[in-house]
């Protein structure tokens, strides 16, 4: 089932949103107020999180609660790789969720930490379980990113590909499974810390590894899921056949969806980074996403069931 709606991903981050088109987040806010009040009116009890932030900055919190962004999610969330992409230490993770407590009175998921095995199997490893211990029992969620490497036959979602040299190269090693699926070490130190670590996994259109991931999550008791469903997608032809197969393979876990990348032809730039056109349509699609895979759920007595706080 959805236990929670993300809007956007990574919006601080020019890979996820264009910062030369919307400069000081203005056109964010609006797409993200609207979609958090097109959320509400379709389920009053889902929780909404802004989409998680990279770099962890509390000045982008900041600015997005004097947009009135924060009143329209319940809570925000942060994403952190030290050992690959941030001028940070591993050590400093409680610090980092503490300066985004400070920013606000929200709940501060973790909604993406990871390690890749870009340099080493066994630092991924070893990464994994010192983040076990620096961040569980500090955050409401926690997901490890990610089940899979990424095929090295597909792009991985970056403004600038190649051109970043080996950042770009270690999006592609994220994972506690290769590419053909074999396990890395890392994956049975995961198994350690499940269930207080869910996972966060991408599903590309009509993906090959749904079915196998699925069985993978449940052996290794997995609980909470993080995914996506893209907008851009929904403009591909039989897109609502194949969320419609995502969503209900995915339904025995607590699914985080998030809702983010801008169709080419609705944005004001040809990117899926660009703000859209009309910040209502995206709003629009939140809202039948929400219609059609977490409706609200009356209890026996007819009430509305609070999914989390």
């Amino acid at each position: 089932m959805i236990e929670a709606a993300m809007i956007w991903n990574e919006p601080n981050n020019k890979s996820h949103w264009d910062p030369e088109v919307d400069p000081g987040w203005l056109l964010f806010a609006e797409m993200a107020k609207a979609a958090g009040q097109a959320i509400r009116a379709v389920n009053p009890t889902l929780t909404r999180v802004l989409g998680g932030i990279s770099p962890i900055d509390p000045v982008f919190i900041r600015n997005m609660a004097d947009q009135g962004v924060l009143d329209h999610v319940d809570a925000v969330a942060v994403h952190g790789f030290p050992l690959d992409w941030n001028l940070w230490q591993i050590g400093e993770w409680p610090a980092k969720v503490e300066e985004i407590r400070a920013a606000t009175h929200l709940p501060v998921w973790v909604s993406e930490v990871g390690v890749s095995s870009f340099g080493a199997e066994e630092v991924q490893a070893w990464g994994l379980g010192r983040t076990a211990e620096l961040l569980i029992g500090r955050a409401p969620r926690i997901h490890w990113y990610s089940l899979y490497d990424l095929p090295r036959e597909w792009e991985a979602m970056t403004r600038h590909r190649e051109a970043e040299g080996s950042s770009y190269y270690r999006h592609f090693y994220m994972g506690l499974l290769r590419q053909d699926g074999t396990p890395k070490p890392s994956l049975e130190e995961f198994a350690r810390y499940a269930p207080d670590l869910g996972i966060c996994q991408w599903f590309h259109f009509e993906d090959h590894r749904l079915d196998e991931a699925v069985a993978w999550l449940r052996r290794l008791g997995v609980t909470h899921l993080r995914t996506g469903l893209s907008w851009a997608d929904r403009f591909r032809p039989d897109a609502l056949a194949w969320f419609d197969r995502q969503m209900a393979a995915l339904a025995e876990f607590q699914v985080t969806v998030t809702f983010c990348f801008t169709p080419e032809h609705r944005g004001l730039m040809p990117h899926h980074t660009s703000p859209p056109l009309v910040a209502q349509e995206f709003a629009d699609f939140c809202a039948e996403m929400i219609e059609r895979y977490a409706p609200p759920r009356p209890d026996r007595s007819g009430r509305t069931i609070p999914l989390i706080a």
